[in-house]
């Protein structure tokens, strides 16, 4: 694996011929995914700037063009007239400011229905390599220019780390009052969420305190990626508390949790309703986003990012590494989120395959399940070994999923073997299947569970318990690898 310097991981990209070669190469790989938004070159990672502005998706995505690692991060574009079809848009927001010197980090959009305004994190950091993080804003006009504030709205709270970012902006009608939401660690190192507060969008932010979160204060040490919506008349609250263990989580210190409950504006309080649930039980998902502006009341809709800080992954060799997880419609059902891919899903279905045992790369399969212990397996050789293994526990209500028997394997030491589960019994599963992963829905969205998955030429069957009725269908392509930058 190569070893990147610092120059190397934070070289400026200055015309689009520096990457043309690497996308060129890149678009070799078996594992490039057809409906799923991924990078161009290099790595992706956490989504940005989610939101609906006047008919059109707008989803950003963190972008280092050079390779499969972190380093200048670049916010990338993309857009959607139906959270399905995505074009390549080019670079969105460059580092290209004092305040912003060494990356374009996270944070989210807000639309006037008027203008379209992106709020991030400028990544600064000074000859001795100081970091000092900025919380900047950014017009998208109406012909697709950029326009940054010159002036950060707010620079970093001195009673913090440098542990500040991802700024998630929204607006509480009732008081008439902008609130952004910002991560943060506190300086005995515990996980935390910011808030400011503003009376008017582009200036006059103040700091309004801490979010109190009852139960939850040594949740972790760092709380990255606060959003929250409005589902009906509950509140959800979605972070990703980091350096910490939770159950079912094998040695991952990376999570991205939930709480549904009352958000108390006035007084700076999310009184959760219950205990957290995971967004996502798979071994590949974190820094999830609601999108910004769905006028539909009785659901949300988010993404997140398909992999994990820290985590490695085959195609790193081919210089890239990343996708985003399927747009997201969230319901909220018997008390907990319950989630599906976008109804508009259901348009790439080609021809039906008939049930040979073999299993398409680029696929659709649905699985009914008719009573008891239950096993499906996933790209197994022809001989049936190996493959992506999936049991079903009928006593305990719990899915064991196990990645350990395919060819290819990854991120070993954080585990290979997850369990999901279930308030119900099982009674189907929805799977997603795309060059270089896996999404997988239980009992019509009460869990889910994302993986990477890099099968291998001699990986191409499947076997299924006599209590599993299964449909496949093919899938067509649905977002453009073009090289716009």
């Amino acid at each position: 694996m190569k070893e990147w310097t610092t120059e190397e991981r934070y070289r400026v990209l200055k015309d689009a011929s520096e990457i043309r070669d690497l996308y060129d190469r890149i678009q070799a790989s078996d594992y490039r995914q057809t409906y799923h938004i991924q990078p161009i070159t290099g790595l992706s990672s956490d989504p940005n700037g989610f939101i609906y502005h006047k008919g059109i998706w707008h989803l950003y995505y963190q972008w280092c063009p050079w390779g499969a690692v972190h380093g200048l991060k670049y916010w990338y574009h993309t857009t959607s007239k139906d959270l399905l079809h995505w074009q390549n848009k080019g670079v969105g927001i460059h580092p290209d400011i004092i305040y912003d010197n060494k990356g374009v980090h996270s944070g989210s959009g807000f639309s006037t229905d008027e203008e379209l305004y992106l709020f991030y994190t400028g990544n600064h950091r000074d000859e001795n390599w100081v970091r000092t993080p900025y919380t900047c804003l950014a017009q998208l006009t109406e012909d697709g220019q950029l326009i940054k504030q010159p002036e950060p709205l707010f620079g970093p709270h001195p009673d913090y780390t440098e542990h500040q970012r991802d700024p998630k902006v929204v607006y509480h009608e009732a008081n008439q009052t902008y609130y952004i939401l910002l991560g943060a660690q506190s300086k005995d190192l515990k996980g935390k969420v910011l808030i400011y507060t503003s009376k008017e969008l582009l200036q006059g932010w103040t700091f309004a305190g801490e979010l109190k979160v009852p139960g939850y204060e040594d949740l972790g040490g760092m709380w990255e990626c606060p959003s929250i919506a409005r589902i009906g008349d509950k509140d959800i609250l979605v972070f990703s508390p980091q350096y910490t263990k939770l159950p079912r989580r094998g040695n991952s210190t990376n999570h991205n949790i939930y709480l549904i409950g009352k958000m108390d504006y006035e007084n700076l309080t999310f009184h959760a309703d219950g205990e957290y649930r995971h967004l996502d039980y798979g071994f590949d998902f974190y820094a999830a986003q609601f999108a910004a502006n769905v006028k539909e009341e009785d659901k949300a809709i988010l993404t997140a990012w398909m992999g994990l800080p820290d985590n490695h992954y085959p195609t790193e060799e081919e210089d890239w590494e990343g996708s985003l997880v399927l747009p997201r419609e969230l319901r909220i059902v018997n008390d907990r989120l319950y989630q599906l891919p976008v109804q508009q899903i259901r348009e790439l279905r080609q021809k039906k395959v008939e049930p040979t045992g073999r299993l398409p790369r680029v696929a659709e399969v649905q699985v009914k399940h008719t009573g008891g212990n239950a096993q499906l397996t996933l790209f197994s050789k022809s001989d049936g070994t190996g493959g992506l293994q999936l049991s079903y526990d009928a006593a305990r209500k719990t899915v064991t999923i196990d990645r350990s028997q395919m060819e290819l394997r990854f991120n070993e030491a954080i585990g290979e073997v997850l369990e999901v589960p279930l308030e119900e019994d099982l009674t189907d599963i929805a799977l997603y299947l795309d060059r270089s992963s896996v999404e997988i829905f239980f009992n019509k969205g009460e869990a889910t569970f994302t993986t990477h998955l890099y099968p291998t030429e001699q990986e191409s069957s499947y076997q299924a318990s006599p209590n599993l009725d299964l449909e496949i269908w093919m899938l067509r392509s649905s977002v453009t690898d073009d090289f716009v930058v």
